[in-house]
């Protein structure tokens, strides 16, 4: 005897069917790995103040390598373990930015005598960050999560400056950072510009016209 299986498409009570559930199965999830690994970087971004109040540039310089390799890391969990979701992209962005901003301040309690001549440059840098965290803000109600080749790759060019100009190896790398930074977020002004709505993960201003082709 001979049996038919008729394959149908069935909702759950969220409207999703079980596929897309199955795809996107920590969409509405807060309490994940990578997010977790996010707040404990904030957490970890405000003792390097602590750190460098104390002055300990070489504690300061280890905590500030493993906080950036735990973004690294983050990422590629929330990919593997197929647990990405747009509250994750965001908070991503935020423990960046209080990473940066806890960088920042921290170097200028080390190396104020080094960084002063370098104000009007960290000052464009800035400021660019500002442009278009604002931008995004005043367009969507939210910072931009782009994650652009250029952000990933400008990532490893602070760590690497930081490093340097802490241990008084050299400023150039630093230099070099802060602008392939100022850039990376010129371009993410741009892709807020052309992109009606916020969107995460798109990988460059290529990526964002692509994106709105295809919608």
């Amino acid at each position: 005897m001979t049996s038919s299986i008729q394959h149908t498409s069935t909702k759950s009570s969220d409207g999703k069917t079980p596929t897309a559930q199955a795809d996107q199965p920590y969409k509405d999830r807060y309490l994940t790995i990578p997010n977790v690994i996010c707040f404990g970087r904030i957490v970890g971004s405000l003792g390097l103040i602590g750190v460098a109040v104390a002055g300990y540039p070489r504690m300061f310089v280890g905590g500030f390598i493993a906080l950036s390799l735990s973004d690294w890391v983050d990422g590629k969990l929330a990919r593997w373990l197929n647990q990405r979701s747009d509250f994750g992209a965001r908070l991503d962005s935020a423990s960046d930015s209080v990473l940066y901003a806890c960088l920042l301040v921290g170097c200028f309690i080390l190396k104020w005598d080094v960084l002063q001549n370098e104000l009007l440059l960290i000052g464009l840098g800035v400021s660019s960050y500002v442009l278009t965290s604002g931008y995004g803000l005043w367009k969507y109600g939210r910072i931009p999560s782009y994650h652009t080749y250029g952000a990933k790759s400008t990532q490893w060019l602070i760590l690497f400056g930081a490093v340097a100009m802490l241990l008084d190896m050299s400023i150039w790398p630093l230099r070099v950072a802060i602008v392939a930074g100022t850039l990376t977020n010129l371009e993410a002004t741009a892709m807020t510009h052309l992109l009606p709505v916020w969107t995460a993960d798109l990988l460059s201003i290529f990526h964002a016209r692509d994106h709105l082709k295809r919608q």
